[in-house]
């Protein structure tokens, strides 16, 4: 009883979160990598008709398993999910100079795929909104702790919002089964953290939530620029 209460009061929480920031900074824009994380407020932000248009990025390299689940929100949800794709020159220009997995070779080399495929895309996403809305929980890694619930994000000029800041993955999962939200199916085979195909492995017990992705780097280094430390706190 009490653990249903509690996940309740988080309910209640994100949304009067999503609430206030489509208030305050509309138009928002919910940025969707359709994780677990990012199903749970999927299904709040069309289950509550919030003012919050949803996008996701195809890198051109996820796993078939997102582009089902991808496939999945948009026949069950009447919030549409906009799709914004790589500069395909760009793409062209990387795989010509480092070859189709150059990445592997260095951070640099894979921070410059990681913003081919996801920060270009996103700032095109973005373009026009004075807020967005990601699924990041402090717990997921080292990088994330110092997060705040709401942020003036100076990379993208606007507000950033992070409503499951404080959410455990019990929380995601609890959430999850309770409403019947889909979800990626990977999860179900050890995939806690889903990115690209070739940047994302299963992890086995005991290791940390984010070693599966990017895992031949050390942790710190471990985001892909959507994410920078570029932001003052407000809450």
């Amino acid at each position: 009883m009490a653990e249903n209460e509690d996940l309740t009061q988080k309910i209640a929480e994100v949304v009067s979160v999503l609430t206030e920031t489509v208030h305050d900074y509309a138009p928002v824009a919910f940025a969707n990598s359709l994780g677990a994380e990012d199903m749970v407020l999927t299904d709040l932000i069309d289950r509550h008709k919030l003012d919050v248009e949803m996008f996701s990025l195809d890198t051109g390299r996820l796993p078939q398993e997102t582009y089902d689940l991808m496939q999945t929100v948009r026949d069950r949800y009447q919030t549409p999910l906009r799709i914004y794709f790589p500069n395909v020159k760009q793409v062209e220009a990387y795989v010509a100079k480092n070859g189709v997995n150059g990445f592997y070779e260095s951070i640099e080399l894979r921070k410059a795929c990681c913003h081919i495929r996801k920060v270009e895309p996103l700032r095109r996403a973005l373009y026009g909104k004075r807020a967005w809305v990601t699924g990041i929980r402090r717990e997921q890694a080292a990088t994330r702790v110092d997060l705040k619930v709401s942020t003036y994000d100076i990379e993208n000029r606007m507000q950033k919002v992070n409503p499951l800041l404080e959410w455990t993955h019990d929380d995601v999962w609890d959430y999850l089964r309770k409403y019947e939200v889909p979800y990626n199916k990977l999860h179900d085979h050890f995939y806690p953290s889903i990115g690209c195909a070739p940047c994302t492995r299963a992890i086995t017990p005991g290791e940390d939530i984010r070693s599966g992705r990017w895992w031949w780097e050390t942790p710190e280094n471990k985001e892909c620029g959507l994410h920078t430390n570029n932001v003052i706190p407000l809450k």
